[in-house]
């Protein structure tokens, strides 16, 4: 078993031993495309954890793993911190075999505000953005620009087990100065009271390039208010695209630790 398996299953397990209160089923980001318009709880600490199998053309990509960190700094805003590692597989001639690229993205850091609450058909509404910073990341994977994206990311409630997230937004490439615009679409299924599954359309529109589009699909168990574990799967649709790709994940909150008073 490799190595990042192994500290997957050991990272689980001490998450699901965390004796934490009921308070709410969080919400998280993952596992679909279509971010989230609920921010994190006041004064809570949640972590989103993928691991990845990508594949475009003669391309592999594994990321293990990319975390989403989050922090509850108000009722309407959450910080949050984005890490990625990833290793690229690239089939060479043979003899030699296979081309192997390891190494961590540029970090990301970056908020999401909440702007308006669900009334009628108008959705709940937050903004999310992020800044990629080109000198934090692995030698070989260090970007020549700075690298924003923003997302505005909406909901609404069909029914009690029903709703449909939707986002649109751009980002940058930290190479170019030509933005790629983005959009998602997911209706999304509550089964039961712990399972979840949704289906999504997804992809992006770039100058002078071919766009990208996707589907994908998945489901998500909560094992807790507090923890939950996820797994999907999405195909491309157009040339430019990924070909296919697979993710497992698991998300957890806790309390932020806090000073007593004397």
């Amino acid at each position: 078993m490799q190595k990042p398996t192994i500290t997957f299953f050991l990272t689980l397990l001490a998450v699901l031993k965390l004796q934490a209160q009921q308070t709410g089923r969080m919400e998280t980001d993952r596992p679909d495309q279509t971010e989230s318009p609920f921010i994190t709880k006041l004064k809570y600490i949640q972590a989103e954890v993928g691991f990845n199998v990508e594949k475009h053309n003669r391309l592999k990509t594994f990321v293990h793993p990319t975390i989403l960190w989050k922090y509850g700094a108000s009722k309407r805003f959450e910080l949050r911190l984005i890490t990625e590692s990833i290793t690229q597989e690239m089939p060479i001639m043979i003899p030699q075999g296979n081309d192997f690229i390891s190494g961590i993205l540029p970090v990301q850091i970056g908020g999401k505000i909440v702007l308006t609450e669900e009334k009628g058909v108008a959705p709940k509404t937050s903004l999310i953005f992020h800044m990629a910073v080109p000198k934090i990341a692995s030698k070989k994977f260090k970007a020549a620009k700075w690298a924003p994206n923003f997302r505005f990311v909406m909901q609404n409630t069909l029914s009690e087990t029903v709703g449909v997230g939707y986002n649109i937004g751009a980002e940058w490439d930290g190479e170019t100065n030509t933005p790629g615009w983005i959009y998602t679409f997911a209706p999304g299924f509550n089964i039961g009271k712990r399972w979840y599954g949704y289906l999504e359309a997804f992809g992006a529109v770039k100058k002078n390039e071919k766009p990208e589009h996707l589907i994908d699909g998945g489901f998500a168990f909560f094992v807790s208010d507090n923890v939950k574990i996820d797994i999907s799967s999405g195909w491309g649709l157009t040339e430019n695209s990924l070909d296919t790709y697979c993710a497992i994940g698991f998300s957890w909150r806790m309390k932020a630790l806090s000073k007593k008073s004397p």
